[in-house]
């Protein structure tokens, strides 16, 4: 039965907090006085009360009416009010937006207890309850709009007397909530990441929690927001909402317990037919045609669109999630996935990431419960029809061909495509295969990731680039997995019995065969141990020459990162002050925090500060991210010296003029052949005969694509990698003349 109580008229309005929470001495209103601050009302006048009653409004008291000094009660027409309304200025003008046009005041609506800015347009509002409205505000449309006074706007808090059991959780990256968090207003992917990555740490869950209770009042009465400049039109419900200015809100059927942020720099817009419910939306974002939401956190410029589910998820930054289902997903930034058969669950993808149709990613529960998950580094792309099982791990850059792999991966080689060959029951891994096959999509998307970054406010660094610490250091220790890889084959193939003493030789053996290219390798099978759970005997194919772009890549990635060190130095005339700085280089491991790439002992050092309070704060721990992000640049050219060492097998001892000659002029030829690469793996495009056919000639094929060497990409990576050439050039010149000569 449904439990409907009845109540006298006259309390219609009142009693918002119940007395038991009001502090001593403080009326029901006292929370909303500090909301709008506003105190140049007044109370109406004889003839205002005559006019409103003469235009078919009514008030349970109109001494609970107060008025701006510029309020038209012409203005006013079959309108109810309940309990204490206050009204600004309302002046005979009409508002327009989107070809929308209503005259300012207040219209065929039920008000009551709510605050109202100058010049609103309240029309055809059949229930609005305890809401604070800015100014030029449009309601119009709206079935109903009310706050309970325990709204919590999606924030993971309990309000005064609420059970734990009412509190809201984001079960991200499991399904059976192990990693759960406590969702925010501001929360940003390096928070959602932290919190669920370190479960073990019950002290820093412990903080979190803290953090999240100390950011917000828990007391009851808080009223519902409209900021200024806001129209919400043609909607059903909206309860325990707060909305920013500058919003626009069409055709929605429910949106509850929601903060919205937005602002005159990033508006957000909800569009028709969306049902969100429990979630935070970040400035600028988009969620239109049908989006169910449940339990969600949308970070700054997102987009949900054409009927996309996403359900106990958190979505990163500058990402778009269209038509498909995303549950129980940690997704940091630069996220693409559009199509309407694609399915993402339990999983943390790291970035840059990109989900193509009837990609079915950890649907299948694999064990007894729901407890798997999938670790995807940036750039992960699994292709048209791929499903994957649960626990799986890849590493950055992987590219997975289409097919049903029916056991858990661990793929640790960046930069791969992954093939399943089911003719011969196997896996397939080419090493190295975006910067051999299709090197202007990897670039143009660094470039276009970056172009796209629309955050007003950068409190993370987002690292763009594919070739960053990261994946240089997942690149340097898949050499040594190929090597081993290849060593261990290299031995099977001539049947040579290996005794556990001697398998240090596997690595040494496999290292001159992949840098020599040697024929034998073209004769014998590389075996990738490790990377399924399963009895099949998957291979590496290609290897020597991924062996060999890995190589390269990294070299290009070091001398790139250190031209301006290197040219600052210089101008020193002492060469031991490039020694000194490269002696100052060590090869350390990175984390991939919420898209931002620091140094481990960085979030070692961050989980010390936090457990013994340095670290205090959501805001503090911001602010620590701040500080991360001004130190990065330099952190990521003393890692590029390292991995330079590293590549090499010296120290900073053995660096010389003549040596860093060489690596000046080598990274010359490779920054040509990366120019050549993007040019050729897109021109392709053009001299494919099944792409060419569609079109009757060439220049109708020139006016539908543009012509090749007119690219907008192409043209600034060539601007860009003429630059780096210049800089290296110049720095080789130095050299020659201080050191050499």
């Amino acid at each position: 039965m449904n439990n409907i109580t009845k109540h006298p008229l006259q309390a219609l309005g009142y009693h918002f907090i119940d007395p038991k929470y009001l502090p001593e001495g403080a009326d029901e209103y006292y929370i909303r006085n500090q909301q709008n601050p506003r105190r140049n009302y007044r109370q109406l006048t004889a003839y205002e009360i005559e006019t409103l009653v003469r235009n078919n409004n009514t008030s349970d008291n109109w001494n609970h009416i107060l008025v701006d000094d510029a309020f038209d009660p012409g203005l006013v027409k079959n309108c109810h009010f309940y309990g204490l309304v206050r009204i600004g200025k309302l002046e005979p003008y009409y508002l327009e937006f989107h070809n929308l046009r209503l005259a300012v005041g207040l219209y065929n609506s039920t008000i009551c207890s709510s605050d109202l800015g100058d010049n609103v347009v309240i029309n055809q509002v059949n229930y609005l309850s305890h809401y604070i409205i800015g100014n030029e505000v449009i309601l119009t449309n709206v079935d109903e709009m009310a706050t309970t006074d325990y709204a919590r706007f999606g924030n993971g808090i309990l309000k005064q007397g609420e059970p734990e059991s009412h509190r809201i959780w984001l079960e991200i990256c499991n399904e059976n909530g192990g990693r759960k968090v406590l969702p925010f207003e501001g929360m940003l992917p390096g928070d959602a990441y932290l919190w669920s990555r370190y479960r073990d740490d019950d002290l820093l869950m412990q903080k979190f929690m803290e953090f999240t209770a100390q950011a917000f009042d828990h007391r009851r009465g808080y009223y519902g927001e409209v900021g200024d400049r806001t129209v919400i039109k043609s909607c059903k419900i909206i309860k325990d909402t707060k909305i920013g200015s500058d919003a626009y809100i069409k055709g929605a059927n429910k949106i509850k317990n929601i903060t919205i942020n937005s602002s005159a720099e990033a508006p957000s817009q909800i569009g028709e037919g969306c049902e969100l419910v429990n979630g935070i939306i970040g400035y600028g974002c988009r969620v239109f045609y049908g989006v169910k939401a449940v339990r969600f956190v949308m970070a700054s410029h997102s987009s949900l669109k054409y009927g996309a589910r996403l359900i106990n998820s958190y979505l990163g930054n500058n990402a778009t999630v269209s038509c498909c289902e995303v549950l129980n997903s940690l997704i940091f930034p630069a996220h693409e996935q559009h199509h309407n058969n694609s399915f993402l669950c339990a999983a943390l993808v790291m970035g840059q990431s990109n989900m193509a149709a009837g990609a079915t990613i950890g649907s299948n529960h694999n064990s007894r419960g729901a407890d798997g998950e999938i670790i995807a580094g940036r750039g992960f792309w699994p292709g048209l029809c791929v499903s994957l099982k649960h626990n799986s791990r890849f590493a950055t850059f992987t590219l997975i061909a289409k097919g049903n792999y029916p056991a858990e991966i661990d793929l640790r080689v960046p930069f791969s495509l992954l093939v399943h060959e089911e003719s011969e029951n196997r896996l397939k891994v080419m090493p190295g295969y975006w910067f051999r096959y299709n090197m202007y999509a990897l670039a143009r998307n660094a470039w276009k990731y970056q172009d796209r970054d629309q955050r007003t406010e950068k409190v993370q660094h987002l690292e763009y680039d594919f070739l960053a610490p990261d994946s240089v250091n997942e690149m340097l220790d898949a050499l040594q997995l190929m090597a081993y890889a290849t060593g261990k084959a290299y031995y099977n193939h001539l049947h040579t019995h290996v005794s556990d003493l001697q398998k240090v030789d596997y690595q040494k053996t496999g290292e001159s065969l992949l840098q020599a290219k040697h024929p034998v390798l073209q004769q014998m099978e590389v075996l990738y141990e490790g990377l399924e759970n399963s009895s099949r005997n998957n291979i590496f194919i290609k290897i020597a020459e991924g062996y060999q772009v890995f190589r390269e890549m990294i070299h290009y990635y070091g001398i790139k990162n250190l031209l301006p060190v290197i040219q600052r130095l210089a101008e020193e005339e002492d060469f031991s002050s490039i020694q000194q700085f490269f002696k100052k280089a060590c090869l350390e491991k990175w984390e991939n925090i919420g898209g931002q790439l620091v140094p481990k002992r960085y979030r070692e050092q961050l989980i010390q500060d936090i457990h013994s309070g340095k670290i205090n704060s959501w805001q503090a721990l911001h602010q620590r991210y701040q500080e991360w992000s001004k130190q990065y640049e330099q952190e990521k050219q003393h890692h590029a010296a390292a991995a330079l060492l590293a590549l090499h097998a010296c120290t900073a001892d053995d660096l010389h003029p003549d040596l860093l000659m060489q690596w000046l002029k080598k990274f010359v030829h490779i920054q040509q052949w990366i120019d050549e690469q993007i040019y050729l793996s897109r021109k392709k495009d053009y001299e494919n005969p099944f792409r060419k056919m569609v079109y009757d000639h060439e220049k109708q094929m020139e006016k539908v694509l543009g012509r090749l060497d007119d690219n907008p990409f192409i043209v600034w990576s060539r601007q860009i990698s003429q630059q780096y050439q210049q800089q290296a050039q110049q720095i080789l010149q130095k050299i020659e003349k201080i050191f050499i000569s």
